[in-house]
């Protein structure tokens, strides 16, 4: 079963950053400024600067390989995807940062995989790539108010499903398990699940779009009511604009 060498350390980290993030977004809806775009590019410059460590980290040892160190995986791309979503705030980026993060990444968080501690290097890289994509997922839409815009879901699943299969095209030419697309975890993971492969891959498409749908719900009501409110004022308008016509 999935585990952390060093739990303290680790779940002391998360409640930090947890307590963090929570008032970071309280502060930034009451007291809105420059400030909130600083601290978003600061979150997009941690991970982005986490990214380049692991991937030095694996030359210098020796260890990297076409096979398991390319950044496919979702977290591992959704470093990135995060870090360019936090410096300029591309509202199709923001949906992925938020959706993939909080159906993905926050799952790799609540269940570590980790078999080094603190305070080995790759503690630190999985804990700041991890926390920082939740972070920033939830700080560009609650903090800042980036709200995911109509058709969302429909977007991040189909963008989702079209990487999937990119991944999957890797898998075949080199031989990799990314995204255990060929062949299931040697450990313990969610997808056990989820089922046998290959159907664990079809049962985890339809978690993730349910998941999606469920993060969403927050933000209907509020695309509805901007909906009717555009509705009234056009409605407003057509009829001064009648109104004038009929006084000529």
């Amino acid at each position: 079963m999935t585990s952390t060498v060093s739990p303290l350390a680790y779940w002391s980290s998360v409640f930090v950053a947890a307590v963090g993030c929570v008032v970071l977004c309280v502060v930034a809806r009451r007291q809105p400024g420059r400030w909130r775009v600083v601290v978003a590019r600061a979150i997009g410059l941690a991970l982005a600067a986490d990214a380049v460590a692991y991937t030095i980290g694996l030359v210098v040892q020796g260890t990297w390989s076409p096979k398991t160190s390319l950044p496919l995986a979702l977290c591992n791309v959704g470093v990135l995807v995060a870090a360019v979503a936090c410096w300029w705030r591309t509202p199709l980026l923001v949906e992925l940062t938020y959706f993939l993060g909080l159906a993905g990444t926050l799952q790799a968080v609540i269940t570590p995989d980790l078999d080094v501690g603190f305070p080995h290097l790759v503690f630190f890289e999985y804990l700041v790539g991890h926390l920082g994509i939740v972070l920033a997922a939830v700080f560009l839409v609650a903090g800042m108010g980036l709200r995911p815009r109509a058709g969302s879901v429909v977007r991040v699943f189909a963008i989702t499903a079209a990487y999937t299969a990119l991944v999957g095209l890797v898998d075949g030419v080199t031989g990799a398990n990314y995204m255990f697309l060929r062949r299931p975890p040697g450990e313990w993971t969610v997808l056990r699940l989820l089922g046998p492969w290959p159907w664990y891959i079809v049962s985890a498409a339809g978690v993730g779009l349910v998941l999606l749908v469920l993060l969403d719900l927050p933000f209907w009501r509020g695309r509805h009511d901007t909906r009717v409110a555009r509705r009234g004022a056009g409605g407003v308008g057509r009829g001064l604009g009648t109104t004038r016509g009929a006084r000529r």
